[in-house]
């Protein structure tokens, strides 16, 4: 087969860069050509090392050039940079030819299901349905976030498939024709790990959508002989970095949490850590709470959608609390803190995951999934 991904940029450490990675890696470790298009990568090198076989090309649109001005001349500069990429992206696939063409939900998802050049289209959201609507922004922009939310419904009925990556996301769209549920795969590096670091970790943007802020007001509930053995480490960057810092000094709690840098050798990190916190306000698949699981990590988080509902079986792998219940996430800490043969006990349990979400299985389900596409033409 012949694949072609289309991605803003992959010069950044997030999740779903990495999702990607695994994926063209395995794709072209299994015989498939693949191209990777991004818009926006300025010619910086990847964050992570894509296989040299992937090839890559960015059409230099530069949608995020605009972010920072008003909105008048930042919508005009979209319109404009969109109609480029209309015309660029139209032009490469209808020169490549490809049997499938993916798109990660940037801009191209408005017009990529009208490009005539014989691909089936694969829209895949690693959100979830509300993503828009998260912030809970008011006036102009609240009502711009809730009109785009409506347009995707329609949106996503233009593709030949449309991928979500949890039931709980897939119940929110309803009985679309063309959905499809394949949640992300946990690749595991062959790391030993064993509780008793007295280490938490969290990983991910840093940024409204991870709550790190509300973990750190978690930790700050935690008693302060407790937090004197234990350490809380947070990895990740974003507009948030200062805020976060500011906060981990005015809580006083700064000899026992810190924000790290991202790491390239995260599952280091995990297998050096004891359990996994997640604070979200929402997901579209917890790709940070499968690869802490498959280590052996039990995860403490919110009941934020989507993802724990699919993933933690309660009280055996991990443990949910109310969305947005602070206390609640900082007594389910210390429980877990307390208690060190649950943990090891809850530790056995999470690495089982691995064998739900395998690399082997959920990139055969997209072999599967993509060559009964291709019979269909």
């Amino acid at each position: 087969m012949k694949l072609i991904y289309c991605h803003a940029d992959v010069y950044n450490p997030g999740g779903m860069e990495r999702v990607l990675l695994n994926k063209l890696r395995w794709w072209v470790g299994h015989g498939h050509e693949v191209l990777l298009v991004t818009t926006d990568q300025h010619g910086r090198p990847p964050f992570y090392a894509f296989p040299p076989e992937v090839r890559m090309v960015d059409l230099g649109i530069n949608y995020k050039d605009d972010n920072g001005r008003n909105p008048i001349l930042k919508t005009l500069g979209y319109l404009r940079r969109r109609r480029k990429h209309r015309q660029a992206l139209t032009g490469l696939l209808l020169r490549e030819r490809a049997d499938i063409v993916v798109s990660l939900y940037p801009s191209e998802s408005s017009f990529i299901p009208d490009i005539p050049d014989g691909s089936k289209k694969i829209l895949e959201l690693h959100f979830n349905k509300l993503f828009r609507l998260q912030y809970n922004r008011k006036g102009l922009l609240g009502l711009a976030d809730r009109i785009r939310t409506r347009q995707d419904e329609k949106l996503v009925r233009r593709f030949d498939r449309f991928v979500v990556l949890t039931r709980q996301d897939a119940e929110m769209w309803g009985t679309l024709p063309n959905l499809s549920v394949i949640p992300n795969a946990a690749p595991v590096p062959d790391i030993p790990h064993t509780p008793g670091h007295k280490r938490v970790i969290a990983v991910g943007r840093l940024d409204y959508q991870k709550g790190f802020d509300r973990l750190l007001d978690a930790w700050a509930l935690l008693p302060e002989d407790l937090r004197r053995e234990w350490r809380l480490d947070i990895f990740g960057q974003g507009e948030w970095e200062d805020k976060l810092k500011k906060q981990i000094l005015r809580l006083g709690i700064d000899s026992s949490a810190a924000v790290n840098r991202p790491t390239d050798r995260i599952f280091d990190e995990y297998a050096d850590s004891d359990f996994l916190v997640m604070s979200s306000h929402y997901e579209g698949f917890p790709m940070v709470m499968i690869e802490a699981m498959a280590i052996g990590l039990p995860v403490v988080c919110f009941d934020f959608p989507c993802g724990p509902r699919d993933i933690i079986a309660p009280g055996l792998n991990g443990i949910i609390v109310p969305d947005g219940d602070i206390r609640a996430l900082a007594e389910a800490m210390l429980h877990l803190m307390e208690d060190p043969g649950r943990l090891r006990e809850m530790s056995g349990h999470a690495r089982k995951i691995s064998e739900v979400y395998s690399e082997e299985h959920i990139m055969n389900r997209w072999n599967h999934f993509f060559s009964d596409l291709i019979r269909k033409k």
